[in-house]
């Protein structure tokens, strides 16, 4: 559960540098949820599901940053903040799940910004708790998860319409996540899709967004060698122990754009107590092991921050150690510091079911600049 907690102070990154802004728009957001409970095609998910569904309320509180910057002006001024998500009612079978989280919201177009109406889209990422989680005795039908804390991801799209210069009508679509990453089976994860209409209320001095294009600097066209280390955790049967599992990557990124970097690279993992968990089968220490050839894309918020996304696909893979697809997904959130030390958080999936959550610190070594892209606005 250390992996998880991590999510949020990881996350933070992305909350924190607001406070430096010399200036930012504060505002507090109100909205009611509701929608359905969505399913794995399972007997007893449809039994739950029968009598389940979304509503809850979410508050949070967000800033928008207004100092024309490069990269608020590439993002479109986005907005960051916290906020607090919880089902209003309480379930039987899934308690009243609850979540904490820190989030960015990032407008579609430029000139949408400045009219009344305009659409976004946004993560949140947090901690998710207060869930009654799977127990043979007193929960047995509840196997969306096996833990009461958990991660909570919500991932959607909101509409805002301006109905005063300090009050504003917005709209949410998206789906609302609860995992436990594996740690602890059984984790199917439970997944809403809330519909959401609320109020925005700008709190103190109402700040314009500023109307004046920012010269862009020059991208220095370069690339760049990630070392990193993988560090969790997984639970392979209900009710058995939980094991380490991690790796080593490298990766090979070049300077796409101002907001990409593309690459590829290699992933080696190991799964621990194998010999324990397959006492029947003659294995050895190679049986333990998987490696994989990923394709690797890092999408930059800003300096610091940015977004590791990877596809990748077994040269060999240990079904001793749940690698049950060729394939695998990455997503997850870093920050890297001005030394190029780099730590953050990750979820390793199969066709979108978690593996294990990776909490994750390595390295970046610079090369040389090979051409430079001249300023443009």
């Amino acid at each position: 559960m250390r992996h998880i907690a991590a999510l949020v102070i990881v996350f933070s990154f992305f909350i924190l540098p607001g406070f430096g802004q010399k200036k930012f728009q504060k505002s507090l957001v109100l909205s009611y949820e509701a929608g359905p409970l969505i399913g794995n095609g399972k007997d007893w998910a449809k039994q739950i599901i029968e009598n389940e569904s979304y509503n809850g309320l979410d508050v949070r509180f967000e800033w928008r940053k207004v100092s024309n910057t490069f990269y608020n002006y590439l993002y479109r001024y986005p907005s960051m903040g916290v906020g607090f998500s919880t089902l209003l009612h309480h379930s039987e079978d899934l308690g009243r799940p609850m979540g904490v989280y820190g989030f960015i919201e990032m407008p579609f177009t430029r000139k949408g910004i400045y009219q009344k109406f305009y659409l976004s889209y946004f993560g949140q990422i947090g901690l998710g708790f207060n869930v009654k989680p799977y127990d043979p005795e007193t929960n047995p039908i509840n196997q969306f998860v096996g833990t009461n804390l958990n991660s909570y991801i919500h991932l959607g799209f909101k509409a805002n319409y301006e109905l005063s210069p300090r009050v504003d009508l917005v709209g949410t679509v998206g789906l609302k996540h609860y995992s436990n990453g594996s740690i602890k089976r059984p984790n199917s994860g439970i997944n809403y899709v809330p519909f959401g209409i609320g109020v925005k209320t700008k709190l103190g001095t109402i700040h314009p967004l500023p109307k004046e294009p920012v010269a862009y600097p020059d991208l220095e066209k370069r690339g760049f060698w990630n070392m990193a280390v993988y560090l969790g955790g997984k639970n392979y049967d209900i009710g058995g122990n939980t094991y380490f599992r991690g790796g080593l990557g490298i990766n090979y990124l070049w300077e796409a754009s101002y907001k990409y970097r593309v690459g590829i690279g290699l992933d080696w993992y190991y799964g621990a107590g194998i010999q324990e968990r397959w006492p029947d089968q003659n294995l050895s220490f190679s049986d333990a092991n998987s490696l994989a050839v990923v394709g690797s894309w890092e999408w930059k918020i800003n300096e610091h921050v940015y977004v590791p996304i990877g596809f990748g696909v077994y040269l060999n893979r240990s079904s001793f150690n749940d690698e049950w697809t060729w394939f695998y997904e990455r997503v997850g959130v870093r920050y890297r510091f001005d030394n190029n030390v780099f730590t953050g958080i990750q979820i390793k999936a199969h066709k979108a079911v978690a593996d294990i959550f990776e909490f994750t610190f390595g390295y970046t070594f610079e090369g040389k600049v090979k051409r430079i892209r001249t300023n443009r606005r």
